[in-house]
């Protein structure tokens, strides 16, 4: 679970990517434009491969501002996605490279 009291990467996201990974789910952190602002675009998806070599629809986005709010609203979404279906990734864990 990420602990959003330590999670403070909006200084990193507005120049780069910011990924991590806990028990088989993966996450990316990634400023985009949005309607002509700059955003957080949040992804995770099952483990093993990386964003690119995951198919479409194992993956699942958001955007939350891009603010500290933001970056809070994206912890609590990626530690819920966790919770939510924990046992998918989990399983991911000891699926073959494909």
């Amino acid at each position: 679970m990420l602990d959003k009291e330590t999670f403070h990467p909006l200084n990193y996201i507005k120049k780069e990517e910011y990924s991590g990974s806990m028990d088989g789910m993966r996450y990316l952190l990634k400023r985009v434009k949005s309607g002509g602002e700059d955003v957080i675009r949040v992804t995770v998806w099952p483990e093993p491969l990386n964003l690119l070599r995951t198919a479409e629809n194992l993956k699942e986005s958001i955007e939350v501002p891009m603010t500290e709010e933001g970056v809070e609203q994206a912890a609590d979404w990626i530690n819920e996605r966790y919770e939510t279906d924990k046992d998918k990734w989990q399983e991911s864990l000891h699926k073959p490279w494909v």
